[in-house]
């Protein structure tokens, strides 16, 4: 008999007798199934849990122990006479907390808040492309643009520091307060990707006034086996690609090894009219990841590295005054060159190390203790055009590295509530090089974070669901900056700051700014089952948000954005106010989500701008800092109808309205109003056949700032710059389709092939920075192959 060890000559006549109960809340689980492991006689477990097997002789049996609703564990007993045991069960099929119990669907990050999710057919799709394009496919996100390589998220109207990304539960440092600063994270590395509209998640961060992006790779099986991807992408537009291929051993005992890589390369990118001269990018990602995983506890470690070098348009660079208006004010790129694949200044160059070591432990009837420390090592190199002996300088060399540590205890052994606890502690050092011959835009500084949470939620009724939490967060920032004395007492700092100077050396000096916030958030919310289809839900958040580096010193030319930045030591940190509502209905045929939100910023920080300057590199638009009263209002709205078996359409559309209520004029940089339709056919039957033809239109921004008035010296007078005129709205169609070829029983061949801007029309987005001098990207036909092994 498999599992048991005895004599022969035994009398087996020892009862063994036991309970099986759920691990989380010790409560007894009826209809468990018990049977000696390789035996077809079985006992079920009765209301109170308990059962009974006898006929057993003195030694070691294992014994297999499964219910509907748990996972199966083997477990091994020892006879000696009568026995009694009590054996746990894991009664949540999200093991983990990773998956529902209905299908393969990713569990909510939250219960109240307005929340989206991207899984891993979508992310594909963008496998040549970037994170901030992926995003766009949910309603209310929408991305800020330097060009088509370099794409920041905006959910509901805000973007940078008040957006924060997680990858594989590590926040991002990676510079994010800059425009043009894309972020450092290989979307082939990613599973699946969750969206929280706002901060009510304050477990992972209190600022996140715009919201939370969840990047989560997949789920390993606790089971033996051996499987893996590779997916290859070809595109016209940049006559480039991507390749992507990973590769996972798991073991039934917990224990699994993870590995991936991916490369992209793609040359100058076109407008319908001409070719983007030097926008080029290459790309390079790879990440492993080791450990050993169960339900009672585990341990990880991961190790991600990206690397970036990016092209920024070349036509961006201007030499004078006269021809930033003439490159502004004509619409046409002044410099337009045949295609290559060089990738030449201006240019950025970024690698992002991160590593990342998780333990964590569950106490049977109580909860999940958990600890995790990340490192974050992020260099940034901007090249701008220079002759002479520092051609080859970066003109701007910044090291920024971050240590972090994290714990929280989630109680989750009772079914009507759970409470969880956190805290974590962060150190950050920014070292901006001073051999670049170049004006630091950011001075070195060191940063020290502390947060502590708790949140929890309460089920009221099989209805209704509420939740709520506080957290508090210090930040303390001390910083070594060199200011130029004009500028100094061109701000007026020498009336406000005077003791912040530590040496004064003539044209310049030396100060030591040091900042301490202290931010206090809270969220409350409910959701409610209105009936099987139909879900409500109301959340309102309370987020403070310290300024960010570049908002408190920024302090010259910002070579990839092309303009000169002014922070303001004044800031202080904005608080937000939030209040959005939900409706869901998931039905068979059809279905909606409506979710209306309103947001009011208290000392909100706006980067806007102010004039023109010209220095040695040529004439740039100079862009401040200020701080106001700011008011967010709009809607995000999805509709689906399933009208037979294989035909869908759907359609999205998302508004907001921002507003500066101090002086009654429009917030700079609020995405425009977009409508997306699409009609679908798909056939499981003609090898998971799936076709879909897209339409998006993007309205013209019609509440935008009044433009500048500069000094012309061709012209030898004041000339309007119309740097704030919006673009004309624009209709893009596309197409996507896909088709799955079986090769063997285990091998899955996918081919995709997608085509944007079917029409090759020419027009330009609001939210993309390079819009002044140049047309948004013209036709592009892609071909994705992927592998399943």
């Amino acid at each position: 008999m498999t599992g048991i060890s005895y004599s022969m000559a035994q009398n087996c006549v020892n009862v063994l007798n036991g309970t099986v109960i759920d691990f989380h809340d010790r409560t007894p689980l009826v209809g468990a199934t018990i049977q000696v492991a390789g035996n077809t006689n079985a006992v079920l477990s009765d209301f109170e849990g308990n059962f009974s097997l006898g006929s057993l002789c003195n030694g070691i049996y294992e014994l297999e122990v499964s219910h509907p609703e748990c996972s199966t564990r083997f477990i091994k007993i020892k006879i000696n006479g009568d026995t009694k045991e009590k054996i746990t069960l894991e009664h949540h099929l999200e093991e983990l907390e990773e998956v529902k119990v209905t299908g393969d669907a990713v569990s909510d990050a939250t219960n109240s808040a307005q929340e989206a999710l991207l899984k891993i057919e979508t992310l594909e799709r963008y496998s040549a492309g970037n994170l901030g394009d992926a995003l766009k496919e949910i309603s209310g996100v929408s991305s800020l643009n330097t060009g088509a390589n370099i794409v920041k998220p905006v959910i509901q109207g805000l973007n940078g520091s008040r957006v924060l990304i997680l990858n594989n539960g590590v926040r991002m440092q990676d510079m994010e307060w800059g425009d043009e600063h894309a972020p450092n994270v290989d979307i082939d590395a990613t599973d699946h990707v969750s969206v929280i509209k706002g901060a009510a998640a304050l477990e992972y961060g209190g600022d996140a006034i715009g919201g939370v992006i969840l990047m989560e790779p997949a789920r390993i099986p606790q089971m033996d086996t051996l499987y893996g991807k590779t997916l290859l992408s070809a595109a016209t537009n940049g006559r480039g690609g991507n390749i992507t291929s990973e590769l996972t051993k798991a073991y039934g005992s917990g224990w699994f090894l993870k590995g991936q890589a991916s490369f992209k390369r793609f040359g100058d990118f076109e407008a319908p009219d001409y070719v983007l001269s030097n926008t080029g990018v290459s790309e390079i990602g790879a990440s492993v990841g080791l450990g050993k995983r169960n339900f009672v506890w585990g341990w990880d470690v991961n190790y991600s590295y990206f690397d970036t070098d990016i092209a920024i348009l070349r036509a961006s660079d201007i030499g004078n005054i006269d021809d930033l208006i003439r490159a502004i004010n004509e619409q046409e790129p002044l410099i337009v060159r045949d295609f290559g694949y060089e990738i030449n200044k201006p240019r950025q160059e970024v690698t992002h190390h991160l590593a990342k070591l998780k333990l964590y432990n569950r106490f049977e009837g109580l909860g999940k203790w958990s600890l995790q420390y990340d490192f974050q090592h992020n260099q940034r190199f901007e090249f701008d055009i220079r002759v002479g002996d520092d051609s080859e300088k970066p003109s701007i060399d910044l090291q920024l590295i971050t240590h972090s540590l994290a714990t929280d205890f989630k109680i989750d052994a009772k079914r009507d509530y759970t409470l969880n606890f956190g805290l974590k502690a962060l150190y950050q050092t920014n070292f901006a090089n001073p051999e670049t011959g170049v004006r630091r835009l950011i001075p070195d500084y060191d940063r020290y974070d502390f947060g502590a949470f708790v949140t929890g939620e309460y089920t009221f009724s099989e209805k209704l669901l509420v939740d709520a939490g506080v957290r508090y967060d210090f930040n303390r920032i001390d910083a070594k900056k060199f200011y130029r004395t004009s500028r100094w007492e061109e701000r007026e700092y020498d009336l406000d700051f005077s003791d912040l100077v530590i040496e004064d050396l003539g044209t310049q000096l030396l100060t030591n700014p040091e900042f301490t916030f202290h931010n206090f958030s809270g969220t409350l919310g409910l959701q409610y089952e209105i009936d099987s289809d139909t879900e409500f839900r109301f959340n309102y958040a309370l987020a403070q948000r310290a300024p960010n580096p570049s908002e408190l010193f920024s302090d010259g030319l910002h070579h990839s954005a092309a303009r000169i930045e002014l922070g303001d030591l004044r800031n202080k940190s904005e608080t937000s106010h939030k209040v959005s509502l939900s409706l869901d209905k998931e039905g068979n045929r059809w279905g909606y989500n409506l979710s209306p939100y309103a947001n009011f910023i208290n000392d909100f920080i706006i980067l806007e701008p102010t004039g023109v300057e010209f220095n040695i590199r040529g004439a740039f638009p100079v862009w401040a800092y200020r701080q106001t009263t700011a008011r967010l209002l709009g809607v995000d709205a999805n509709l689906y109808w399933q009208w037979t078996k294989n035909w869908r359409t759907n359609h999205t559309f998302s508004i907001v309205k921002g507003k500066d209520t101090e002086l009654e004029i429009p917030l700079i940089n609020i995405p425009a109003a977009n409508l997306r339709n699409s009609i679908s056919y798909g056939n499981p039957a003609l090898k998971d056949l799936k076709i879909s033809l897209e339409s998006q239109y993007v309205f013209r921004q019609n509440e935008f700032l009044s433009n500048i008035m500069v000094f012309s010296p061709e012209q030898g007078q004041e000339v309007l710059l119309d740097i704030n005129t919006p673009p004309s709205a624009y209709h893009l169609i596309g197409i996507d389709g896909s088709i799955k070829l079986p090769l063997n029983t285990k091998n899955v061949l996918s081919i995709g092939l997608t085509v944007n801007n079917i029409l090759n029309r020419s027009f330009r987005d609001y939210l993309n920075r390079l819009r002044y001098y140049a047309d948004d990207l013209g036709r592009n036909l892609s071909i994705r192959l992927k592998l399943n092994y």
